[in-house]
């Protein structure tokens, strides 16, 4: 076990460099530059300096006078040293902006990927074992829904219904009007208010997946040869399901469930944007589309991360799912 995590550090590093190289690249190769939007903004102010003069002086400030290799050299020599610099954009720290917006999406991806399989995986059972009833073409109809619709289309239409016809919900923001003057269980009230149709959203979104998903795993497993032996030696069919089909129908869905790791802290951009809530996802967002490369490539660097540690993770949870993988 301690060589195989070794080995694969090892190799994520590796991964994790070349994707950061392809990240820096293609950031540095945006038609929209921070630089020269400031550089227009400045030139154009009464006695300034010419807007060549403005980007000569701005490129060497942000050290984008180097060549896309000895940039990328040089912002990974900064980001092993835990020097992050300063947004662009936000003009706050790297850090500070992204320890003020982070929390907020954590907590959605967390009730998502609760609900989310707290829903699918049992809608996905009840599917597979009463296969081709009306209960399985109701929930396959679902998923399929759930996997189909747009999100911004999903998310528009709740917002019609709810906040526009019904007014039960506020359009935009993460807070009320008069946040400020609420009591605690108030303000707990008004954010949960505020973050019920973007929750909603994601769960309706991200359900189908793995509700199809379960299913067919457990369809796979349902038709073994084992679990028919089991079934002909008198087990409860309760037992043969969820004793015998459902440990082995884990398997495949920890690598799912393994895989959102980086959901849980990535965001959800066009959710958070349409909804206007200030997570991790609304704030890159606005960070690339303002060419703020290093709030984006710290954000970008956190993502590719999470991601290696929960590939990693997913293989490792193989082995304590089922006792008969064995990592070599």
């Amino acid at each position: 076990m301690r060589k195989f995590i070794i080995k694969r550090i090892l190799l994520s590093i590796i991964i994790f460099f070349f994707v950061m190289l392809i990240i820096y690249t293609l950031m540095r190769c945006l038609p929209t530059s921070y630089i020269e939007n400031v550089a227009r903004a400045k030139s154009q102010q009464p006695g300034s300096k010419s807007y060549e003069e403005w980007m000569a002086q701005l490129t060497a400030m942000y050290n984008m006078d180097k060549g896309i290799l000895m940039g990328f050299f040089g912002w990974l020599g900064d980001f092993m040293r835990g020097n992050f610099g300063d947004s662009w954009y936000y003009t706050i720290p790297v850090v500070e902006e992204f320890h003020n917006t982070i929390w907020i999406s954590f907590i959605m991806g967390l009730i998502t990927m609760f609900f989310e399989v707290v829903i699918a995986i049992p809608l996905g059972i009840i599917a597979a074992t009463k296969q081709y009833s009306k209960a399985d073409y109701t929930i396959s109809v679902v998923a399929l829904a759930g996997i189909s619709l747009p999100t911004f289309f999903f998310a528009s239409l709740l917002k019609l219904l709810f906040s526009v016809k019904l007014g039960w919900f506020d359009l935009f923001g993460l807070v009320g009007r008069n946040y400020e003057q609420l009591s605690a269980v108030g303000k707990f009230l008004d954010k949960a208010n505020h973050l019920f149709l973007p929750c909603l959203t994601l769960v309706v979104i991200s359900i189908g997946s793995l509700m199809r998903y379960t299913r067919t795993n457990m369809l796979e497993v349902l038709n073994s040869d084992y679990i028919r032996t089991a079934r002909a030696k008198g087990l409860s069919e309760h037992k043969v399901i969820y004793h015998h089909a459902f440990r082995n129908t884990m398997i495949p869905l920890v690598t799912i469930i393994g895989g959102s790791l980086p959901g849980l802290f990535s965001g959800a951009l066009i959710t958070e944007t349409l909804f206007s809530i200030p997570g991790i996802g609304y704030a890159s967002y606005h960070a690339m589309v303002g060419g703020d490369i290093p709030f984006s490539m710290f954000y970008l660097a956190f993502i590719a991360i999470l991601t290696l540690a929960g590939n990693l993770i997913s293989d490792i949870l193989y082995a304590v799912v089922d006792p008969r993988v064995r990592i070599a």
